[in-house]
């Protein structure tokens, strides 16, 4: 099989989630609620909105992921004060333990994949996804054929 970019990144990117998946389920989460819960833990509570905006999905699919956390106990949902339309988020007690476990295992798998690289290959290969991110994000200034 041909060693494109392409097929490198997306092979570390399965064997992560593959690493990842256990955690998930032992904490009684699903696919893409790991990262709402640590943005609430970073950045406390906030509206549904700032979160699809940050991750850049669609508000409809964050709406549904915060049902689901609110139903399962991870979040709790408050009126914003001086707003009949918006919602706060923020993280319950087990919101925060669930959070603390992910980050931990996340850390663990972190450190398996980038055994063996020096602290400048790490902040470099950091460096390159951020560039390799933000051409993406801004089409790299080059036009599309």
């Amino acid at each position: 099989m041909e060693r494109t970019f392409h097929m490198l990144l997306y092979r570390a990117f399965h064997a992560q989630r593959s690493r990842l998946q256990p955690c998930l389920r032992e904490l009684g989460l699903g696919p893409g609620q790991p990262k709402l819960l640590s943005y609430l833990s970073t950045h406390g509570p906030c509206r549904q909105r700032e979160l699809a905006d940050y991750f850049e999905i669609d508000p409809a699919a964050v709406c549904r992921m915060l049902d689901v956390l609110e139903k399962g106990g991870f979040v709790s949902r408050q009126p914003e004060e001086g707003s009949r339309r918006c919602d706060l988020f923020s993280l319950t007690t087990l919101g925060q333990a669930a959070t603390a476990a992910w980050k931990r295992r996340s850390k663990e798998v972190e450190e398996l994949a980038l055994t063996g690289f020096s602290p400048e290959e790490r902040a470099q290969f950091s460096a390159f996804l951020q560039r390799a991110y933000h051409n993406l994000h801004t089409g790299g200034g080059s036009s599309h054929a």
